[in-house]
């Protein structure tokens, strides 16, 4: 069988997929779509046949999207796939219509609403439909959270029958091993993501900067590229002493085994990976308590939840680790876990998403 996947970066693809694409490569030739990045190597290497695809992934313009939805008409003639799985909006919805038109199998992932549903207005209402149309004949589309997959069914985006909820990608608990926990007088707290204002980056800058003129031995630890300009304020930062930007990093196991807790205060997610990943390491976590983050943490047990887009509350949990003891913060590592063992274990969600593409 040939399996054609459609995405619009490397890095989501290797690093959260990897393991399904293995499992796909088993018993199917399987093709790659999306830009050229440094992680299309490793993914060649597995056995994946790439092809070079421009998807711009923020972007609204119509001739822009207009090359990519006849690339994917192109492509998919001449692949003649059995089957197409599809990732993040613009693959889903043009890939999906693509499909549809040309009467392909196909199963669409929903790995988070992003910007365009944060919000009612004309944009929403124009992704809405666009879903619509792109998603009507799918033979399975998969959530990473309950109210991504309540939110398309109650609008009537998919039928329930369409509609599957996995626990996010899952998370590698032998890759993320549980991490001997690390000691200190400097509390060091970690974020792994795109710096942006929408990952709450200006939150957490805010908070802890609360913390260091408190006085609190803190440091935080930015791992990430820009998505956004903070190179002034990082700099200013860094320059007080107690933020250290690392950049992009393709390894981050050596930051989550030093860190003491990771922060994740974003606006909104399909299933934050890094969650799962720091928890998986014994690592506590204080993220936001929206769906797509507090799914990975036991309040008060492995993390604390912050109220999305609240400096104070999210200063005042930050505030609260600082004040627990090594024994107590360590056991909240273990906490965390463990829930990753019995809930978020990537060989369940990949067993899991093969049962549905299989039928």
């Amino acid at each position: 069988m040939k399996v054609l996947i459609l995405a619009n970066n490397d890095v989501g693809l290797y690093q959260f997929r990897k393991e399904l694409i293995q499992e796909l490569l088993k018993k199917n030739m399987v093709y790659i779509s999306l830009p050229y990045g440094k992680l299309v190597e490793p993914l060649k290497k597995m056995g994946c046949q790439y092809i070079d695809t421009s998807v711009d992934r923020r972007g609204i313009n119509p001739l822009t999207d207009i090359k990519l939805f006849l690339k994917y008409v192109s492509m998919i003639r001449k692949i003649k796939p059995d089957l197409v799985v599809t990732y993040t909006i613009k693959p889903n919805v043009y890939g999906g219509i693509v499909c549809r038109i040309l009467h392909i199998p196909y199963a669409v992932n929903i790995t988070g609403l992003g910007t365009a549903f944060q919000k009612e207005g004309l944009l929403r209402r124009i992704v809405t439909i666009m879903y619509r149309i792109g998603l009507k004949r799918a033979k399975v589309v998969f959530f990473e959270n309950g109210e991504n997959f309540q939110m398309f069914v109650k609008n009537k985006v998919v039928k329930r029958r369409q509609a599957c909820q996995l626990n996010g990608a899952g998370v590698n608990v032998e890759r993320y091993h549980l991490a001997e926990y690390p000691d200190g007088d400097i509390t060091k707290y970690l974020f792994i993501g795109r710096v942006m204002k929408e990952k709450g980056i200006e939150e957490l800058f805010t908070a802890m900067h609360m913390l260091y003129k408190d006085g609190e031995q803190v440091q935080l630890d930015v791992l990430g590229d820009y998505e956004e300009d903070y190179k002034e304020i990082i700099n200013r930062y860094q320059s007080e002493g107690w933020l250290k930007y690392h950049g992009y990093q393709v390894d981050v196991k050596p930051f989550i085994h030093d860190s003491h807790c990771f922060v994740l205060p974003s606006w909104h997610e399909g299933m934050a990976n890094t969650n799962l990943e720091c928890a998986s390491s014994g690592r506590p976590v204080i993220t936001s308590n929206i769906h797509g983050c507090l799914e990975a943490v036991e309040d008060g047990v492995s993390g604390y939840l912050c109220e999305c887009r609240n400096s104070q509350d999210l200063y005042q949990k930050m505030k609260t680790f600082v004040g627990l003891s090594y024994a107590e913060r360590k056991q909240m590592g273990l906490a965390g876990r463990k829930r990753m063992e019995m809930c978020f274990d990537k060989r369940q969600v990949v067993a899991k998403t093969l049962s549905e593409l299989y039928k």
